[in-house]
């Protein structure tokens, strides 16, 4: 009996090193994981941006790195678990693509390094202690708006507007931040706001519906709710005959009018420079959130005709049909 006790524990620690063989021998580079919460342009020209920037400067996945990409198609519950699985791979690095992402992944975690992108406010997201200085294992780039800027955008299209309306959702910290900021810049500016908010996609018709007559434009922040569902509010909004500015360029040419914003496609590309950083040992606490300096517009001519809005003569090489590259 004795005996086979002995040999029974061998098979089990022959196994076990086999195993932990197998893993390290697998491991021979580096496995990074990107967590994306759902499908949607800017959000995949970010995850381009980042992938395009690490083979650029030879991190060529299946090469000379590993990338594990998994997107939750806007489920919480299939987030959670795709960080489980990065936690559980002890993945070498991770990319965050937008804030639920971020948060669901730094909730898992505290010691794999995490870079987010396609993220406003990482402060107000608690994601890090500061801009300067996250203090956290997350760092990455902002994709703040030029609030003030797209909402003087809307004045050049529509000069005589007194009331502009927001939609946004409420359950996302970006979104609300950004909605704060558009309300003070909105009454700066003499003029009055109204509001809608929504739980979830199945909110936005009857949401967009309703504020329709309440308001001469609609302003949307980047949200990731609205990014899905923009054709829903582009419905809605021809029907009415209201135009609806949005907070980037994807949303835009998605459904909605004029956009001054975030290229995201650098914005990911700008996160894989950071990519390089951290995996040549740079500790992410002590890395600050980058952000981008220069916008770009974004006019969508279909929907302009379709209102008789005149696009101002020097928008008008950004202007591009709906479905245009």
């Amino acid at each position: 009996m004795k005996t086979l006790r002995k040999s029974i524990a061998l098979l089990l620690v022959i196994s076990l090193s086999l195993t932990v063989f197998s893993v390290f021998a697998e491991r021979d580079k580096p496995l990074i994981g990107i967590i994306q919460i759902v499908d949607h342009v800017a959000l995949d020209a970010a995850r381009q941006g980042f992938v395009d920037a690490l083979a650029e400067n030879g991190y060529k996945d299946g090469e000379s790195v590993t990338l594990d990409y998994r997107n939750a198609q806007g489920s919480p519950d299939v987030l959670s678990s795709i960080a489980d699985h990065f936690v559980a791979e002890k993945a070498d690095l991770v990319l965050a693509i937008a804030t639920p992402s971020a948060q669901t992944m730094a909730g898992k975690t505290d010691s794999i390094p995490i870079l987010g992108t396609a993220i406003t406010d990482y402060v107000s997201a608690r994601l890090a202690q500061s801009d300067d200085k996250p203090g956290y294992n997350v760092t990455g780039t902002t994709d703040m708006n030029p609030i003030k800027e797209q909402i003087e955008l809307i004045r050049r299209f529509l000069p005589e507007a007194k009331t502009i309306g927001l939609l946004y959702t409420a359950s996302e910290d970006n979104s609300v931040l950004q909605a704060q900021i558009a309300r003070d810049v909105i009454e700066g500016m003499g003029m009055a706001y109204t509001e809608v908010t929504v739980h979830n996609s199945n909110d936005v018709q009857q949401a967009t519906q309703s504020i329709m007559d309440k308001c001469d434009a609609i302003y949307i922040p980047t949200d990731n709710v609205f990014a899905s569902a923009m054709p829903v509010v582009y419905e809605v909004a021809i029907q009415n005959q209201k135009p609806v500015f949005c907070g980037e360029a994807g949303m835009t040419m998605g459904g909605g009018l004029a956009t001054l914003g975030v290229n995201y496609y650098n914005l990911g590309h700008q996160t894989g420079l950071m990519a390089l950083k951290v995996l040549a040992g740079e500790a992410v606490a002590d890395m600050p959130i980058e952000r981008q300096t220069d916008f770009d517009y974004t006019v969508n001519k279909t929907f302009c005709d379709a209102l008789g809005i005149a696009i101002p003569e020097d928008l008008v090489p950004y202007a591009k049909e709906m479905g245009e590259n």
